[in-house]
């Protein structure tokens, strides 16, 4: 057995003997400024080796060290295993230090759903977590006013977090049975929105917005690219001349490069975005990145007397650029592959989730019934006529 210290720059768990990080930390002044988090590591019968966090304090780490030894010694197997009294607080501290999970988007997102669990479950070991306990957790986060989507959300980034640790041997797959067993509040696309942008309302909105806003909303119109692709894109994907962004992997959400062509509209908006010295990035405001275009969309959606909000019956969202862009194309003809190409939808189940066919569908889709059927009636009244003078010159 031994005790490892984590540098708190690099992450690397090293002897609690070093001074100095390889990274270049002072790792004396970082112990006193209790910066440093202690790790255990001790073998299992059978050879496999384990790692547990034991917090901040050396002697804590030296007591739980001596704990592990004596357990080890008296053959208690079952006692060795982390998830015996690992908690969900104590796996969450693992967790959200993982580099991987780290550079996730969405990392603030995990963080904040991973509080609102463990201000209910954080004291629980996870190897007694229930069913029903999830179930309860559904229905308290009901009754703090959470939407049902949020709630299944913070469900399943729990469900990963578990996942994560079966996969690193933290707990057994006994601890991942409660998650699916547990049923998800939504049914399948039930939060599925339909709400997209008509011509006259874009033109609308695009008059009523700020100068520094309306060309964010414009690439999301002509391109169906996500807020997050919008607002990080630089200079160096966006190809003018040739009409063309070419995002890379890092850059999107499956982590697979795209290439969406530019509309001339849209390439003539970009034009006009001068391009700053100190910042590659193509949307500034006082010269820094963009964070979120929520308060100046929503006043903009006021003046151009558009509903406006999730909660709003027909309400209007950013997101939703992104359904009227894959309906836009779909009407003009362009084939399914073509635009879950150029938008990045990987499923035909997601490409249909953004697909919105309206009133305006069915009806020229009557009117190209009708046309038809008329059409019908006509080629079987003139090969009527036709047979019966064909009959009646036989008879004369």
């Amino acid at each position: 057995m031994a005790i490892l210290a984590e540098c708190p720059i690099c992450r690397k768990k090293q002897s609690n003997r070093n001074r100095l990080c390889s990274c270049g930390e002072d790792l004396i002044k970082a112990k006193r400024s209790k910066r440093v988090r202690y790790w255990i590591t001790y073998r299992l019968p059978g050879g496999k080796q384990r790692r547990e966090s034991v917090g901040y304090s050396l002697e804590e780490a030296r007591a739980a060290e001596g704990k592990r030894k004596a357990q080890k010694k008296e053959g208690r197997i079952l006692d060795l295993l982390p998830e015996s009294t690992m908690t969900f607080q104590e796996l969450t501290e693992w967790y959200v230090n993982l580099e991987s999970v780290r550079a996730i988007k969405t990392f603030w997102r995990i963080k904040i759903a991973l509080k609102h669990f463990n201000s209910h479950y954080g004291n629980t070991v996870i190897r007694k977590l229930k069913q029903v306990d999830l179930e309860s957790y559904q229905a308290k986060r009901k009754q703090e006013q959470a939407a049902g989507s949020t709630i299944d959300k913070e469900v399943s980034i729990v469900h990963s977090m578990a996942n994560k640790a079966f996969d690193n041997d933290l707990v057994k797959g006994e601890c991942l049975k409660p998650f699916k067993k547990v049923k998800s509040l939504l049914k399948r696309n039930e939060n599925a929105r339909d709400t997209i942008l008509r011509v006259e309302q874009f033109h609308a909105l695009m008059s009523a917005l700020p100068y520094h806003t309306k060309a964010i909303v414009a690439t999301a119109y002509f391109t169906g690219m996500r807020k997050g692709e919008i607002l990080s894109l630089t200079w160096d994907t966006v190809d003018v001349k040739n009409r063309a962004i070419r995002l890379r992997a890092k850059e999107t959400k499956d982590k697979e490069p795209r290439i969406i062509p530019i509309c001339d509209e849209l390439a003539t908006i970009l034009e006009t975005i001068p391009k700053a010295i100190h910042d590659n990035h193509v949307f500034l405001y006082e010269e820094k990145p963009y964070r979120d275009i929520r308060a100046a969309l929503r006043r903009g959606c006021k003046q151009a007397n558009i509903p406006y909000g999730r909660d709003v019956k027909h309400g209007f969202v950013f997101h939703d650029l992104r359904h009227t862009f894959n309906t836009n194309m779909r009407k003009a003809g362009v084939s399914e592959s073509v635009i879950m190409q150029i938008t990045g939808h990987s499923t035909r189940e997601m490409f249909d989730r953004y697909n919105t066919v309206d009133e305006r569908d069915g009806r020229i889709a009557m009117e190209k019934f009708e046309s038809y059927f008329l059409q019908s009636v006509d080629q079987n009244v003139d090969h009527t006529k036709k047979r019966g003078q064909h009959d009646c010159d036989n008879l004369c």
